[in-house]
């Protein structure tokens, strides 16, 4: 058993060898039949790279309207009436720590009335918790996101938008801007961060206030049946227990709530949806590098079809000198093999320069990742699988070609 394993680790290491060698050789007929080779997996392995950071974008844009995996919001609502705030937050609260979900936050929406430096204009607010931003991904372009001191602020924090902060005067987020805000009272806020436009769209002034500054400036009653501001509750929940935790934190709720409250939950991320949102993305990065794969491999069976056509004569006489059929056989193959497995190894290397530059955003249509993914190893063995396998391939018709050679035939030749 050892004499049979010494004896085929020798075969395969001299026939890598002499590959190698043959390639050397013929290094001018190599690096043209492997220049096509190169490109195709620098393609292939350019696409999966590409498709992994354009489903991370894909996912992050889901994430800042829904949440993240898994975000469940809950509403709740009495018969008598609407819910008081105070006495819905208790509650809240309190199922909260009871299930020990650490992640959590009120969402409203409401407005109050900024006085600019060219009038008062209604603003529209959305109400959150500093939860909110970590389970949402909010960007911001300036200043930082609310914290739970916060809300200890005798003068409220505001996060505004770009058309908010540029009817201020852009100024310095250092200088502690401020503005008027009017509601049921009046009193001055400070603007400690800014989020970037969503688009040429985005031209009403808008901000985030957190909840606890914002009720005692509401004017109207929460009151969802006479369209006034009304308040629904997110959780971010682990994935696997989604069912039972919700429906734990539905009962719970209600309970607290009292007598005649009634509580509804659903899932608000993209993980709800039914089947994988992103499979159109995957299909498509599928049948780019497919097509590539054939390509490549389609130019280099030409060339080595041609190429053992050549070298008729050079394996007429090595069969003359007792050259086995199986060593023709491996020879020419693996020569193909190893030659397509460096063309991989040298796109791979490109391939990932490429994915982890500039261009490859801007390629994706300007799309900012905050959690880039680091360059998928898949890609990278998919990338150096595909050469292989193109050079097995392509290397398969020219090996056995070789192998039906004879000896008159290289003296024909």
């Amino acid at each position: 058993m050892r004499r049979w394993l010494s004896g085929t680790a020798t075969g395969i290491v001299s026939t890598i060898v002499e590959a190698l060698e043959e390639l050397r050789i013929h290094r001018g007929r190599v690096l043209l039949s492997l220049i096509g080779v190169a490109v195709a997996v620098c393609a292939l392995t350019t696409v999966v790279g590409a498709g992994a950071i354009a489903e991370q974008a894909g996912r992050e844009m889901s994430e800042r309207s829904g949440g993240r995996p898994a975000t469940v919001t809950l509403n709740a609502s009495s018969a008598d009436g609407a819910l008081d705030a105070r006495t819905a937050d208790t509650a809240w609260r309190t199922a909260l720590d009871r299930h020990g979900i650490e992640y959590a936050s009120r969402v409203g929406y409401g407005s109050l009335t900024v006085q600019f430096a060219d009038g008062a204009v209604p603003v529209s607010m959305q109400i959150v918790d500093p939860d909110f931003g970590l389970m949402h991904r909010v960007r911001l372009a300036e200043g930082a996101w609310f914290t739970e001191r916060d809300a200890d602020r005798m003068a409220p924090a505001l996060i505004v938008n770009e058309a908010f902060w540029t009817r201020l005067g852009n100024p310095e987020l250092a200088t502690h801007p401020t503005v008027e805000l009017i509601g049921r009272g009046a009193t001055i806020g400070v603007v400690t961060g800014v989020t970037p436009a969503q688009g040429e769209w985005d031209t009403e002034p808008t901000a985030f206030m957190l909840t606890d500054s914002y009720l005692p400036l509401q004017t109207a009653t929460p009151d969802p049946m006479m369209g006034g501001p009304s308040t629904s509750f997110e959780m971010w929940i682990p994935d696997g227990s989604v069912d039972e935790l919700t429906e734990s934190m539905k009962r719970a709720f209600q309970a607290e709530l009292g007598e005649g409250a009634a509580v509804d939950g659903w899932r608000s991320d993209y993980g709800a949806m039914e089947g994988d949102p992103f499979l159109p993305i995957k299909l498509m990065v599928v049948g780019v590098a497919v097509v590539i794969l054939l390509l490549g491999a389609l130019g280099l069976l030409t060339i080595a079809l041609v190429t053992v056509r050549g070298r008729i004569r050079e394996i007429g006489i090595r069969r003359s000198f007792g050259a086995t059929a199986g060593r023709v056989f491996f020879s020419v193959l693996m020569e193909t093999v190893v030659g397509t497995f460096v063309a991989g190894v040298v796109g791979v290397g490109v391939a990932i320069a490429l994915v982890r530059s500039p261009l490859m955003g801007m390629a994706l249509g300007g799309a900012e990742v905050q959690d880039m993914p680091g360059f998928p190893v898949e890609a990278a063995l998919i990338g150096i699988g595909a050469a292989v396998a193109v050079g097995a391939l392509a290397g398969l018709l020219p090996a056995l070609g070789a192998v039906r050679v004879k000896v008159i035939d290289a003296i024909r030749f």
